[in-house]
């Protein structure tokens, strides 16, 4: 055997002795990319607090006359607090944090009121832990419908589930939202359904619910002909409500010949928030309404939010926008 030879074979002897007296958890040791990644602990939606961030939202500017204001929605991130780990002790009886998760609920109700002739039917939305949270007081959403159709139009459009996910993830607060059913027609001038709303069904949410009953935590919005609603309680009765939501508004003729005396009436430093959003494609005798309305904002400068998105009057146009809204109405609330 040559001297190479010979010191080869020494040292792959030595090796082999070396692997054989290894451990064999050693021996198995898995490759880096093979291993799961232990999964972050994350704490129960309850105990975390949102800090602000900003997504912009484009807006078109339609016409010379219609400005579309930089303001940008808001949106927030969540950040973890390491202190509440009280929430994965066990317990025999539920935690806040499940309620939590299970999300709000729904109910429907009537009002008899000497007002209207038939009672005044309503759904409102109860957000996660109402029950448990007894002490706790919420702001409240109006949330008026559409032509042809009734109350249950928001919650056809998902605005419980779409609360119930933003809430339950930190990016807006806990709110009530009640949505009454318009089922008379006509002008407000025909009807007495807006003092039924002002007088009857607005004290009755206060008194049998835990709201925040102040103007700066009531918010009023609505779709189409709801708009026109949102408009007219937020502008002829602007003592009640802080923040006006108009989507796709078409204004009621019998207002539009009354709103430059209600918007003289309103103290400068009184005007409530405003976001208007219309689609592009929208038949065109409401876009002229929300054009003429935005623009009388603009004379009277008013401060407001005017979005022109892509779409149609079409409840899949209100319902793309839905998160965008609840975003909008919760701000700093």
């Amino acid at each position: 055997m040559s001297r190479y030879a010979l010191l080869l074979a020494v040292v792959l002897g030595f090796f082999s002795t070396i692997n054989a007296c290894a451990p064999a958890a050693f021996q198995n040791e898995p490759s880096p990319q093979n291993i799961a990644p232990t999964p972050a602990t994350r704490l129960p939606p309850l105990f975390v607090t949102a800090t602000d961030a900003s997504t912009p939202v484009h807006a078109i500017t339609p016409s010379p006359t219609a400005t579309a204001l930089d303001a940008a929605t808001p949106a927030q991130t969540l950040k973890t607090n390491v202190l509440s780990t009280v929430a994965h002790q066990p317990s025999s009886t539920p935690t806040p944090w499940a309620c939590w998760s299970a999300g709000g609920r729904i109910l429907t109700g009537s009002l008899d009121t000497s007002l209207l002739r038939l009672p005044l039917q309503y759904r409102v939305y109860l957000p996660p832990c109402y029950e448990e949270q007894a002490e706790r007081r919420y702001p409240v959403l109006y949330l008026f419908h559409g032509q042809s159709s009734s109350d249950d139009q928001w919650d056809r459009l998902g605005v419980d589930e779409t609360a119930d996910r933003l809430i339950a993830k930190g990016e807006i607060p806990p709110l009530i939202i009640v949505m009454p059913y318009d089922r008379y027609g006509g002008q407000p001038i025909e009807t007495k359904f807006s003092q039924a709303i002002s007088e009857t069904l607005v004290p009755y949410m206060d008194k049998t619910y835990r709201t925040l009953p102040d103007r700066e935590h009531r918010a009023v919005g609505g779709l189409s002909r709801g708009a026109g609603w949102a408009v007219h309680f937020a502008i002829s009765e602007w003592q009640m409500f802080g923040r006006l939501g108009a989507h796709s508004l078409a204004v009621f003729h019998s207002d539009a010949q009354r709103m430059r005396t209600w918007l003289g009436e309103i103290p400068t430093d009184q005007y409530p928030l405003i976001y208007m959003d219309i689609g592009d494609r929208d038949r065109p005798e409401i876009l002229r309404s929300a054009l003429w309305f935005e623009a009388l904002l603009n004379e009277y400068d008013i401060p407001h939010e005017w979005r022109l998105f892509s779409g149609y009057h079409s409840e899949e146009y209100w319902k793309a926008h839905l998160e965008q809204y609840l975003r909008w109405y919760t701000q700093d609330w």
